[in-house]
């Protein structure tokens, strides 16, 4: 389950209090090495292929994602031991960060996947 960083919280806060919020038009999928709930995913993968991954969610109460993750590293990359959720492609702002289940060495050229329903995003 992922914890939603304060940027995310503050979009929940300002929607709450009916101000409107600036929603993300879609949201991406992201690998690192650490990260908080206060600022989000850090040491994100760089290089060797890498890219953020568009995910789209499902679920009626927890969102789960609908379709593999699929990063392709086109040599070693370091493991990764995180995932983040952001609002861009590129930079952005950090919405949601959590620990995957089992870090993800790259040792070579390679994917990581995250499978379809395993990525979790709840309220609570």
């Amino acid at each position: 389950m992922s914890n939603l960083t304060d940027h995310a919280k503050n979009i929940l806060t300002r929607a709450l209090c009916g101000r409107s919020p600036t929603l993300p038009g879609a949201v991406y999928l992201a690998l690192g090495t650490g990260g908080s709930a206060a600022t989000g995913l850090t040491g994100e993968a760089v290089g060797n292929g890498y890219a953020r991954q568009r995910v789209v969610f499902t679920g009626t109460g927890s969102q789960l994602n609908a379709e593999a993750a699929r990063f392709t590293f086109t040599a070693a990359a370091g493991t990764y031991t995180q995932v983040g959720l952001f609002d861009a492609l590129a930079g952005g702002n950090p919405l949601t960060v959590s620990a995957l289940v089992q870090a993800a060495p790259v040792a070579g050229p390679g994917t990581v996947t995250i499978n379809p329903g395993s990525f979790t995003v709840s309220g609570a």
